[in-house]
C-alpha cells in the first residue's frame, strides 16, 4: 500500500474522532445548561404577611354513644288463633255481643273454700262455679272485708251458667209474663254469667245486697282486686241494664283500676282501647300502689286462622280477646301482681252441672231487680 493512501485513511479517522468529541461536548454543555436553569427557577417562597404563627387545634372525630332507653319495650311477633278473640277476661258480653264459650276453667266456690280453709263467705251450694282465675281475687277481697267488719253474711247467689240453663230461665220468664221478649232475663248466649267471670253477691240476713252499709266498702274497693261493679245507674243508657250493685265482673287489676277511676263502663273502655293501637300511642296506667302497666290493641285478622300479635320481650304480659274485633295486650312492667297469678287448671276444675246448680228462677238475669225481699235463700230480690 502506498504512503499516500495510508495518510488519507489516518486523516479520515482523526476527522471522525474530532466530530465525535465535539458532539459529546455539545451534549454535556446542553445538560449543564438545563440543570442551571432548573436551579435558577427554584426560589424560596416568602411567608405570607397574613399568616399567623399559631398552632392549629387537633381535629378529633367523636363517636355517637347514645345508650338504649332501658324503659323502652322491645317487641316480637306471636301468632295467636284468630278465634281466640272470643276468649279472655276482657271480653265484652252484652245484648249486642254474644258469648262463644265452652272451655271455661271452672272451679267450685265452696270446694275452694274448703281447700283454702275460708269460712267467712259461702255459695248456695257446691255446684256454684266461677273461672279459676277469679276465685283468689274474690276470696281475698271478701277476707279483707271480713277482717275489717267481721261480717260473715256474704253469699254468692249468682255464678256461672250454661247457655242451656240461661235458655231455661229465659223461657220460664216468658211463660210467667206472657210477653214475647223478656225484659228481666238476659237472652241465652248474651249473659255475662255464661263467661264465668261474673258473680252476684247476696247476704244471708235479708237476701238484699245493695252495696250500702258495711258492703259499701266492697263496691268502693273492688277495683283493687280486679273487679268492677258492672252495671250502674249512670251507665244504664250504654249497658242497657239497670243498676245492679250486686253484680261484679272480673277484668284484672289494671283495667278495673282505670275503669273505676275514670268513671266509665266496660263498653266505653273497650271502645277507648281501639284508639291505642300497637303502631301508635299505648295506654299507660299506674295504679295506687305505683305499679305500671302498658296496654294496646291489635285488630284481629279475620281473613286468616291466625293473627300476628306483637308482644314485649322480657316482660310479663297477657293477651285477651275483646269478643268483638281484636286483642288487648296488657304489659305488666313491674310484674304480674301476685293476686292475679294463676295457672289454668291449677285449682282443679269442677264438673258441676249448671242446669242443676241450685240457681233458682229468682236469680235469672243480668238486667233487672225487684225491691221485694224474702225470708229464705229460695227467693231472692236479685235477678
Amino acid at each position: 500500500m502506498s504512503k499516500q493512501k495510508l495518510s488519507k485513511e489516518k486523516s479520515l479517522q482523526r476527522t471522525k474522532m474530532y466530530a465525535q468529541l465535539i458532539a459529546c461536548v455539545a451534549v454535556l454543555g446542553a445538560g449543564a445548561y438545563m440543570v442551571k436553569n432548573a436551579f435558577d427557577d427554584s426560589k424560596t417562597v416568602s411567608q405570607s404577611p397574613y399568616y399567623e404563627d399559631t398552632e392549629l387545634p387537633e381535629i378529633t372525630t367523636e363517636q355517637a354513644t347514645t345508650e338504649p332507653d332501658p324503659n323502652k319495650l322491645l317487641f316480637e311477633s306471636s301468632n295467636i288463633a284468630t278465634k281466640d278473640k272470643y276468649k279472655g277476661d276482657l271480653i265484652l258480653v252484652n245484648n249486642d255481643h254474644q258469648y262463644f264459650g265452652g272451655d271455661e276453667d271452672l272451679v267450685s266456690i265452696m270446694e275452694m273454700n274448703d281447700k283454702t280453709g275460708r269460712d267467712f263467705f259461702t255459695a248456695v251450694d257446691y255446684t256454684y262455679t266461677i273461672q279459676g282465675c277469679v276465685y283468689e281475687p274474690l276470696a281475698q277481697m271478701v277476707e279483707d272485708f271480713y277482717n275489717k267488719y267481721f261480717n260473715d253474711t256474704l253469699i254468692i247467689y249468682g255464678s256461672f251458667r250454661s247457655t242451656e240453663f240461661q235458655q231455661q230461665l229465659y223461657d220460664d220468664d216468658l211463660a210467667n209474663t206472657g210477653e214475647g221478649e223478656s225484659t228481666r232475663v238476659a237472652k241465652p248466649g248474651f249473659s255475662e254469667h255464661e263467661t264465668g267471670y261474673a258473680f252476684d253477691f247476696s247476704e244471708t240476713e235479708n237476701y238484699d245486697y245493695d252495696g250500702t252499709g258495711d258492703f259499701a266498702w266492697i263496691n268502693e274497693n273492688c277495683f283493687k282486686y280486679g273487679f268492677i261493679v258492672r252495671y250502674t245507674e249512670e251507665k244504664e243508657g250504654i249497658t242497657q241494664i239497670q243498676d245492679e250493685p250486686w253484680h261484679f265482673r272480673y277484668v284484672g287489676i289494671p283495667h278495673a283500676y282505670y275503669i273505676t277511676k275514670n268513671g266509665i263502663c266496660l263498653e266505653e273502655y273497650i271502645d277507648l282501647l281501639r284508639s291505642y293501637v300497637y303502631e301508635g300511642e299505648h295506654l299507660e296506667i299506674t295504679d295506687d300502689s305505683g305499679k305500671s302497666y302498658e296496654v294496646y290493641f291489635v285488630p284481629s285478622d279475620d281473613g286468616s286462622d291466625t293473627t300476628m300479635v306483637p308482644v314485649p320481650v322480657g316482660k310479663e304480659y297477657t293477651i285477651s280477646g275483646n269478643n268483638v274485633d281484636g286483642f288487648i295486650v296488657t304489659v305488666y312492667k313491674d310484674g304480674i301482681p301476685e293476686l292475679m297469678k294463676y295457672e289454668p287448671g291449677s285449682a282443679g276444675s269442677s264438673s258441676g252441672d249448671s242446669e242443676n246448680s241450685g240457681e233458682d228462677d229468682s236469680d235469672v238475669s243480668d238486667d233487672s231487680s225487684t225491691d221485694d225481699t224474702a225470708d229464705s235463700g229460695e227467693d231472692s230480690a236479685e235477678y
